[in-house]
Formats: structure tokens, C-alpha cells, sequence
């Protein structure tokens, strides 16, 4: 978010939030939490990072998207980010990453994917730390533009980076982020790949599509249960179990039901905490 706003408003570096318009962004409200974070330590504010609706299978809608991106311009507001998800925290949805793209085109505004559809995207987050096993924390980001890390973040703190080092500089990446000192968190995955390969990465994310598809067919034919979308989208099965004694009544009814269950739990729970 911060290249972003750089790559807009490269004044926002050296003077700050006070030289710009009112910025504002937007994400589905089944994002990530750290999306409302950013905008929060950026000094743009959560309240300017607009929650988009989502459809039943937990997908940003991108009708949604453009009706709150031109009712900020309406307001006076400036849309400069969007995030899309590939692949949300509990649905595993998916974010129509082409549609998105060509609103943001319309708009003029950068895309931050989170993966799929990063041809599209101008920047992009990958966590090796989730899926692919790799130990906390392990993390890239890949910008499209060529230089806009260092651009945005650079100090040049002379007494570290300089140019007259008897080895290639372009090595030296600490001034493309914003802290100094850090963890090589890379270099535990870069084992890993070595260990497993691509063909050895391929099969660890097939078997485990197929276990997905096995578990959601069980779910399927098993009396009682029910999906939450179906079919799911990636690898995260949300499902319900209805006891024999809800089977029969309506969505609504048993919802409401839920919801008393649900409240009477978080009391439990509360409750318990505070005894032990």
C-alpha cells in the first residue's frame, strides 16, 4: 500500500499525508486483517478502507467495487488501492481477478493481488509460510514496477550502503524495505525447494486438492452435514453439522437458532476465562 501510494503521490514520502488528497482504499470484507492495518499505520485511516460485499461463496463483487469507488469520488475522496484475494482466510475464495482489474484500469487505481491473477496486479503478496509449509515467517512481494521498493522506502543511510564496495550493490536490498536489521527469511525456502523441486511441490499441493475433493464428496453423502459453498473453491471445506432435531425447519429458523447458540457459547466461554 505504501509503493502504491508512492507510485501516486511520490510527494507523500517527504511531506506526508497532509500534503494529499483524502486517500481511500478497498478491500472484501472476507480480507485479510492486515489490509485495514496498513491503511491504519499509513495514516490514511481504517475508516477510509472501504469493506466491498461479497457473494455467497465469499467472492468480491466487482459490481459493488465500482458503485463504492465512484460514491468516494462523489465525496470527495481519492481511490488509489484495491486488494483482491486469492484465496480468503476461511472460504478459500477467490476474488474475480479479471473483472476487478479492468475496474481498476477504469479508475486508474493500483491492484494488489493476494495470488491469482498477478499478471493483472501491480503488486503482489506470496507467503511460502502458509501452504507450502515453509516455517514463520517467510514472505515476498514482487512489485511490477522495476526500482518502486527502493524509491519508496530508500534512506541511503551512507554508512551502510556504499557505493564503493568491492562487490556488486545491487545486492545490498535493505533499503527496499522499511526496517534495517531483519531475519534471511528466504533462505530456509530456498532449502526447501531445493529438497522438494517443482515436481515434488506439485504433488504436495495435488494430494492435498485431492483430499479436499475426497473430504467435500463425504460431506456430500454424509446425512447431516451440509456445505457452506459448494463447491468449494480451493482447500478450505466450510461445513455444518444440523442435529437431527433442525433437519426439518426452515434456513431462516435455524439460523436464528444458531445465533442463540452461538451467543450462549461466547458467554460460556467468557465466563470460563474469567473463573480459571
Amino acid at each position: 500500500m505504501n509503493a502504491a501510494r508512492h507510485a501516486r503521490y511520490p510527494r507523500a514520502k517527504p511531506l506526508g499525508q497532509s500534503d494529499l488528497p483524502t486517500l481511500c482504499a478497498f478491500t472484501s470484507e472476507d480480507s485479510h486483517y492486515s489490509i485495514k492495518g496498513a491503511a491504519a499505520v499509513m495514516g490514511i485511516g481504517t475508516d477510509n478502507c472501504f469493506n466491498i460485499p461479497v457473494d455467497p461463496a465469499g467472492r468480491m463483487i466487482p459490481e459493488a467495487l465500482e458503485q463504492r469507488i465512484v460514491k468516494c469520488k462523489r465525496d470527495g475522496l481519492e481511490p488509489f488501492f484495491v486488494c483482491a484475494t486469492a484465496g480468503t482466510t476461511v472460504y478459500g475464495a477467490w476474488d474475480p481477478i479479471p473483472q476487478i482489474a479492468d475496474i481498476c484500469d477504469r479508475h486508474k487505481l493500483w491492484l494488489h493481488v493476494d495470488l491469482r491473477g498477478i499478471e493483472r496486479a501491480n503488486s503482489v503478496i506470496w507467503n511460502p509460510h502458509k501452504l507450502m509449509g515453509a516455517l514463520l515467517q517467510c514472505s515476498a512481494c514482487f512489485i511490477k514496477q522495476e526500482g518502486l521498493l527502493f524509491q519508496t522506502n530508500q534512506m541511503s543511510a551512507d554508512y551502510l550502503f556504499q557505493q564503493d564496495k568491492p562487490y556488486d550493490v545491487s545486492y545490498d536490498t535493505g533499503d527496499k524495505a522499511m526496517q534495517c536489521g531483519r531475519h534471511n527469511d528466504i533462505f530456509k525456502f530456498w532449502l526447501m525447494w531445493r529438497s522438494k523441486g517443482m515436481e515434488g511441490y506439485r504433488r504436495q499441493i495435488n494430494k492435498l486438492m485431492d483430499l479436499a475433493a475426497y473430504f467435500t464428496a463425504r460431506i456430500r453423502d454424509t446425512e447431516g452435514y451440509e456445505l457452506v459453498v459448494d463447491p468449494p473453491e480451493f482447500l478450505n471445506i466450510c461445513f455444518w453439522y444440523i442435529p437431527p432435531a433442525l433437519r426439518n425447519l426452515e434456513e431462516a429458523e435455524r439460523n436464528a437458532r444458531l445465533e442463540k447458540v452461538c451467543s450462549a457459547s461466547v458467554c460460556v466461554a467468557r465466563v470460563y476465562l474469567i473463573l480459571k
